[in-house]
């Protein structure tokens, strides 16, 4: 696949690091390389390990709708897929000062740096 821009009529938040991009589920990398690093958010329903975890989802998920909706964004595939079923791309999105949105989510605690040899505990 070739990494690129991305043009979206419609732009949602599935929970605090899954978008949805007219129909398609996309995760957000937070400028991370592809299966190396990136971000990662509580999980939501009944992916969550705990009530904390459901809240925190809530939260982090509230925070990227209200990113989405900001005027400006670029939306870029890094060119790579999850190893999902439904293997989403793997993008990063830019506020129209340049900042990435997942490294926003981070900086303002709604999401943890994501690395495969670690997970994330969202309920001590």
């Amino acid at each position: 696949m070739i990494a690129g821009l991305i043009f979206c009529a419609s732009l949602t938040a599935i929970d605090g690091d899954t978008v949805k991009c007219d129909g398609q589920n996309m995760r957000l990398l937070g400028e991370g390389v592809p299966f190396v690093s990136g971000i990662d958010t509580p999980e939501i329903g009944s992916h969550a390990r705990c009530i904390k975890e459901r809240k925190l989802a809530l939260i982090a998920k509230g925070r990227l709708k209200e990113l989405l909706a900001e005027k400006g964004l670029r939306v870029v595939f890094s060119g790579s897929v999850d190893k999902t079923p439904s293997h989403r791309p793997l993008i990063n999105i830019y506020r129209a000062n340049g900042e990435e949105i997942g490294k926003t989510l981070i900086w303002e605690g709604f999401a943890k740096t994501w690395s495969p040899r670690q997970r994330n505990d969202w309920c001590d």
